[in-house]
């Protein structure tokens, strides 16, 4: 369970990242390429390239939590690629994009076939 704050900013990166960068590689390209602080307490969520693995980087105040899902069916919505930079979204968005619902246009991109 993430239980997100109501002060926390949540940002999109653009495009796809490598899935094999770990805390530091995130935290790096955050601070470098979208010029935001990786330790601001904000939620950042990258895209593989498969579109079916999303990380989330967030800074909770002790430390650095990484968080990451893959998707057995479908893929994670994202914005066109007419966006660079970072895309700020709302806590419900986030919670549908997890769901692999397109959080711009709700739907389910692939539904549960059952439920735990």
């Amino acid at each position: 369970m993430l239980t997100i704050g109501s002060d926390v900013k949540i940002y999109l990166a653009s495009g796809h990242t490598d899935m094999r960068k770990g805390m530091l590689g995130l935290s790096t390209l955050v601070e470098s390429h979208y010029s935001l602080q990786a330790a601001s307490g904000a939620m950042f969520v990258f895209r593989g390239k498969s579109s079916d693995r999303v990380k989330i980087l967030w800074w909770d105040g002790q430390g650095f939590c990484l968080f990451y899902k893959c998707l057995e069916k479908g893929k994670f919505v994202w914005p066109n690629g007419d966006i660079s930079g970072v895309l700020g979204i709302t806590k419900g968005q986030l919670s549908m994009l997890l769901e692999g619902i397109d959080w711009r246009n709700p739907s389910w991109s692939s539904p549960p076939e059952r439920v735990c």
